[in-house]
């Protein structure tokens, strides 16, 4: 069976930009399949890789400073660490490193990648702003229904 990764990656103590632990949080409520781990991330990038390559699969949640209005959600496949769209801090040169050791080793997870638009990251304080708060609910939908999928589909069907 595919086991699978879900990591929450941000700094919770720079409001917006922790969404992905935030995320993480919300999911560890819930009930998953056996195969299913879950991982807060934290700002931790490379020093994560040797526990990431023992997952057939990886989705990650993180924020994202882009021109979308803030709480948009999108699922990204990147393939290699310039795949990655232009994330927000300091934590994101160590996941783009973590990638790329990860593919260097030939131990790359199937990587699938959420991201959350943010405005501001700067602000110091644990809460997310309304509208990223506001977007939880539907981020956890989505993740669910991508776990629902990859536990339906054969391996060799993934692209």
């Amino acid at each position: 069976m595919n086991k699978i990764l879900i990591l929450g990656v941000g700094n919770v103590l720079l409001s917006d930009e922790g969404v992905g632990v935030h995320a993480l949080y919300a999911l560890e409520k819930e009930t998953w399949p056996a195969n299913v781990d879950l991982l807060d991330g934290g700002t931790g990038g490379i020093h994560l890789t040797g526990d990431l390559q023992e997952y057939d699969t990886l989705v990650m949640l993180d924020a994202t400073l882009d021109d979308e209005a803030p709480g948009t959600i999108r699922l990204l496949r990147p393939r290699r660490a310039l795949d990655f769209p232009p994330l927000i801090s300091a934590h994101e040169i160590g996941l783009q490193d973590m990638i790329t050791v990860m593919a260097l080793t030939d131990k790359l997870p199937d990587i699938y990648l959420f991201t959350v638009s943010v405005k501001n990251i700067n602000e110091v304080k644990i809460q997310l702003s309304p509208e990223i708060a506001d977007c939880i609910p539907s981020l956890k939908k989505q993740v669910r229904k991508l776990i629902n999928r990859l536990n339906a589909e054969p391996a060799a069907c993934r692209l």
